[in-house]
């Protein structure tokens, strides 16, 4: 059971009349500028200038405004010069993309599962019903997953303010499409487009690798894939070279990505260390900083959902959003929209409750505090990095109560709700 394509029809019209009216209100300005919203990264106003140097046959790249790769620049010139009074509709109707890929993988995914489980009910203990999908999972987590996309702030803002983000989101929403039906063309080139964007995609190698062998059952098919994979971004970066005459541009993309020259406060935690740090630490923590959200949870995420790429996926997608270098809270809606597709773990899971408020409040509080500090003048950096201190120490919260959730669902599953040990009843003493 789906949604009927009247309600499907319903829920998009309203999604395109929410952004319509932010889109054409007096508060349209005000988002463009917010610091939650716009980065040096996702800036559509650096890109329109950029195009522009780069119609006066200037190197776009030779400034320090323009941060986005040639590839997609030659993209986003190409709308801009064709369609320059459409592009707010545009990006509506690339958010829109975005919600049916969503939609689409949540209602393959909650499937595959109800499948797995049916197939494998035989091995559950006895007691273990309380755990099992039931037959309406199979089509309101994807409604779910759609309704919060579409009618999420994060997203609705991010879309107001027609920030590159916006395309990366789809990005990614297509590479969990293309897994979640084991179509390696769609996976390996939102992979691939993703990664040129924003470089921390890099990562998601791991759950492309698991789906390739899941399905070949071949480490040499997944490698050859991975190696695809990693000639075609050589490939593209290798030929941007040659039509922009040099590779300046590395330094300013991926380079800026990693180097962190730009303060600029946003929704993360990079910008307060390195403005308030002594210099001679700098590099030490550019590498733990950068080492945290692309190395260190990698193999351990990687083994311990071996079984599920769509979960590990997920996990990655938030903690790149989490600990990038330049996020925005357009990077937290696609983490967010996916959390319905987890909604048989929520029996397991113990924070949920305080991360979801936290993230409430603190998306209210940030405004509020960076008036006062820049405005006002009434507080400090610290009031703001508070409150995106916190933000981000939900999401985190959100990752480790899904990892313990799925690690006690499967525990569930397996021996049942017994609580006791030598015939007796358990119990938790603190001494």
């Amino acid at each position: 059971m789906t949604m009927s394509r009247k309600n499907l029809l319903l829920t998009y019209s309203l999604a395109v009349g929410v952004r319509y009216l932010f889109l054409h209100s007096d508060f349209q300005k005000d988002i463009v500028n917010r610091i939650e919203i716009q980065t040096p990264l996702n800036s559509f106003k650096r890109v329109v200038e950029g195009r522009y140097r780069m119609s006066l046959g200037i190197d776009p790249y030779e400034s320090d405004s323009l941060h986005v790769p040639p590839l997609h620049l030659t993209f986003y010139t190409f709308l801009i010069d064709n369609f320059p009074n459409y592009l707010p509709y545009i990006f509506m109707l690339i958010d829109l993309l975005t919600g049916h890929c969503l939609y689409t993988f949540a209602r393959r995914y909650m499937l595959k599962l109800y499948i797995k489980q049916e197939k494998n009910k035989h091995t559950y203990a006895e007691d273990a019903l309380s755990q099992l999908l039931e037959g309406r999972d199979l089509y309101l987590p994807p409604q779910y997953a759609l309704v919060v996309f579409l009618f999420n702030p994060y997203t609705i803002f991010n879309s107001a303010a027609m920030t590159t983000t916006t395309v990366n989101n789809l990005l990614l929403s297509l590479f969990f499409v293309g897994i979640i039906y084991d179509n390696l063309v769609i996976s390996l080139a939102a992979m691939t487009l993703s990664t040129l964007q924003s470089f921390y995609p890099v990562i998601m190698i791991a759950p492309l690798y698991l789906t390739v062998y899941k399905r070949k059952e071949s480490h040499l098919q997944a490698c050859l894939t991975l190696f695809i994979y990693a000639l075609s971004v050589i490939g593209i970066i290798y030929i941007s070279g040659i039509i922009y005459n040099g590779y300046q541009f590395l330094d300013q993309t991926y380079g800026f990505i990693l180097k962190v020259p730009d303060q600029q406060p946003n929704v993360g935690v990079f910008w307060y260390f390195f403005m308030e740090m002594f210099e001679h630490f700098r590099l030490l923590f550019l590498f733990s900083y950068q080492m945290n959200v692309t190395v260190l949870y990698f193999l351990p995420l990687t083994f311990k959902f071996r079984e599920d790429p769509p979960l590990l996926a997920a996990c990655f997608v938030t903690l790149i959003a989490i600990f990038k270098s330049y996020p925005s809270i357009g990077d937290f809606a696609l983490s967010l929209a996916l959390l319905p597709c987890w909604k048989h773990l929520y029996s397991c899971m113990q924070q949920v409750f305080i991360s979801s408020v936290t993230i409430v409040i603190t998306t209210a509080l940030a405004p509020i505090l960076w008036d006062l500090w820049i405005f006002w003048g009434t507080a400090n950096a610290n009031f703001f990095f508070g409150a995106t201190l916190a933000f981000v120490t939900a999401h985190i919260f959100l990752v480790t109560d899904i990892s313990f959730a799925y690690t006690k669902r499967e525990y569930l599953l397996k021996y049942g709700n017994c609580r006791q040990i030598n015939g007796k009843d358990a119990k938790l003493v603190l001494e």
